[in-house]
């Protein structure tokens, strides 16, 4: 199965003092705002960076529910941040911090299936990046 989805970006001006916006067929996006201002310091708007950790973090979190179907459980919650850091130009670090609560399941059968999720999520196998979860089960 093959699965296709598109975003656009349009960009007017220079880099420092141009702006932009992105846009989405779902119309999430839809002329969203982004900017230098918004990208690395604290403009109104969003940024790749931002996006980028919002389909890490839905990403992982939908694996895990997967992972959890398929071993017999099913979660009352997962929350997951993904913070993706951005340093010297590059993206070499980015860290999951998830929560999960789910009747059943034990502490080792919970990092087995969360280390799979961290690895196989379609959005971690993008990354040439260390990747560290820190994971808590409630």
């Amino acid at each position: 199965m093959q699965i296709k989805r598109s975003a656009t970006a349009q960009w007017i001006g220079a880099g420092k003092d141009g702006k932009g916006t992105l846009t989405s067929p779902s119309g999430v996006l839809s002329n969203t705002q982004y900017s230098f201002n918004t990208r690395f310091e604290d403009g109104i708007g969003t940024n790749p960076e931002e996006l980028v950790a919002a389909a890490h973090a839905g990403c992982f979190s939908m694996q895990l529910a997967f992972n959890l179907q398929g071993a017999g459980f099913v979660a009352d919650v997962i929350d997951t941040n993904s913070q993706v850091i951005l340093e010297n130009g590059a993206i070499n670090e980015i860290k999951l911090t998830t929560s999960v609560k789910a009747a059943g399941l034990t502490q080792d059968k919970f990092e087995e299936l969360v280390n799979h999720a961290k690895v196989n999520c379609p959005i971690s196998k993008l990354f040439n990046a260390t990747i560290s979860l820190d994971a808590t089960l409630l």
